[in-house]
C-alpha cells in the first residue's frame, strides 16, 4: 500500500500528460522505464527532472527497476550538464510527500548544476543523538530491512 497518496488520477497528473505528449516539453532524454526534461522553474541553468515514464506517486511507489532506471539517467543528465554548463557542483534531490516538500505528485529527482551564491540553500536543525541512540535507530532499520524467513 502506498505511503503517500495522489489525489489526483493520472489521467491528470501534469507529469503523465507530459509523458504522453499532451502538454510540451524540452524533453533532454527518455528511455523505456524514464524522461528527462527541463524544470520551467530553472533553479540554474541546466535545471533537469528525471521522471518515471509510469505514475507513481512517491519513491516507495516505483519498482526496483525504476529506481535503478531513474538513477542512470539522473548520472546520465548529470554528465551532460557538467559537459555543457561546467558547474562547480551538481545537487540531485528528490522529495515524497507534502511533509517532505513534494509539490508533483508524481515520481521525479531534480538534477540541478550548483554555483557559489546560486541561493539554494539546505538547512535544517541538528539533533546530535548519541551514539546509544544511533545504534538503537540502526538496529530496528536493518531489523526491517533483513528478509524474511
Amino acid at each position: 500500500m502506498p505511503m503517500f497518496v495522489d489525489t489526483s488520477p493520472p489521467d491528470q497528473c501534469l507529469f503523465c500528460r507530459l509523458v504522453a505528449g499532451e502538454i510540451p516539453s524540452a524533453r533532454v532524454y527518455e528511455d523505456t522505464l524514464t524522461i528527462a526534461f527541463m524544470d520551467i522553474g530553472q533553479v540554474t541553468p541546466g535545471h533537469v527532472l528525471v521522471a518515471t515514464k509510469r505514475h507513481a506517486t512517491t519513491l516507495l511507489d516505483i519498482t526496483p527497476q525504476e529506481a535503478a532506471a531513474v538513477m542512470q539517467t539522473a548520472q546520465r543528465v548529470a554528465s551532460a550538464i557538467r559537459e555543457v554548463f561546467d558547474p562547480p557542483g551538481i545537487t540531485l534531490l528528490q522529495a515524497n510527500g507534502r511533509e517532505g516538500d513534494q509539490t508533483v505528485f508524481h515520481f521525479h529527482m531534480h538534477v540541478v548544476p550548483r554555483h557559489a551564491q546560486d541561493g539554494i540553500t539546505f538547512t535544517w536543525p541538528r539533533k546530535n543523538p548519541d551514539a546509544t541512540v544511533l545504534k538503537d535507530y540502526a538496529d530496528r532499520l536493518a531489523a526491517a530491512i533483513a528478509p524474511t524467513p
